[in-house]
């Protein structure tokens, strides 16, 4: 099985975060930002990963710190649990919609990070959560797991519905790149010949 584990400790944050690629869609979650537990177990159960996060941070401060270190932890794991990428499909997308709402995610396992984030949430916060931190967990998500991504928020007015079909259809998007092709015979998806 595709699967890693990785803990990162600084002076801000103390994360863990474990990945199961090929999994069932479970997730152990304890972050302290309780919206934040609710996405991240979305992209478990539509990405069918099983995935563990656990975090320590300076909420009393704000959640900055423990999103962005969130993220980042989740992405070297992804990363790792990844490895030479042999097979893999390498792309994948999806719409994903909740009533009023409709995202578009598109993922290259390309081996190079970058993000694009189109959203313009209808608030700034969803309870106590801060939207802008929703660009800061898949910030440092991207330049970790190294890979490109594109976040649409096509339409939507109620903002927590936009957040659930960009981490939903991030899911969605991340379980068809990962997967693999038998056709490709376990050789890279690239005229390269790496990623």
């Amino acid at each position: 099985m595709r699967e890693a584990k990785v803990e990162r400790k600084t002076l801000e944050t103390t994360i863990s975060a474990a990945i199961v690629l090929d999994g069932t869609g479970t997730s152990t979650l304890d972050t302290g930002v309780p919206f934040l537990d609710h996405m991240i177990d979305q992209v478990a159960r539509h990405g069918l990963m099983d995935l563990a996060v656990m975090a320590k941070g300076d909420l009393h401060i704000d959640a900055h710190h423990t999103v962005e270190d969130i993220g980042i932890t989740f992405g070297q794991a992804f990363f790792k649990a990844i490895g030479d990428k042999a097979g893999i499909n390498r792309y994948g997308y999806a719409y994903v919609p909740l009533d009023e709402a409709l995202s578009r995610a598109v993922v290259d396992l390309s081996g190079r990070p970058g993000l694009v984030f189109n959203v313009e949430f209808t608030r700034a916060r969803i309870g106590v959560f801060d939207v802008d931190l929703v660009h800061e967990f898949f910030q440092g998500f991207v330049n970790h797991a190294m890979l490109t991504l594109h976040l649409d928020n096509l339409r939507g007015q109620n903002a927590h519905h936009q957040c659930e079909t960009l981490f939903k259809a991030f899911g969605r998007a991340m379980r068809m790149a990962i997967s693999l092709d038998s056709r490709l015979s376990g050789s890279l998806p690239s005229t390269k010949g790496v990623l």
